[in-house]
């Protein structure tokens, strides 16, 4: 399980960082964009990822 759990945490972050490296300018106006947002539509934001991603794993398993 643990061997598991760090290839997907390996794999997250290699995912987060493709947007960064591939183009800092939009990575950058993006950021700006949520630090302005209102804290409910970034929690509905992070809901709707999480969702997502599980209905994407148990579709995957």
């Amino acid at each position: 399980m643990w061997q598991e759990l760090s290839v997907a945490l390996s794999l997250v972050l290699i995912i987060e960082g493709i947007l960064p490296f591939l183009s800092p300018e939009r990575w950058r106006l993006m950021a700006y964009r949520m630090a302005d947002m209102d804290t409910r539509n970034v929690r509905v934001a992070g809901i709707i990822s999480m969702v997502a991603g599980l209905i994407l794993l148990s579709v995957l398993r």
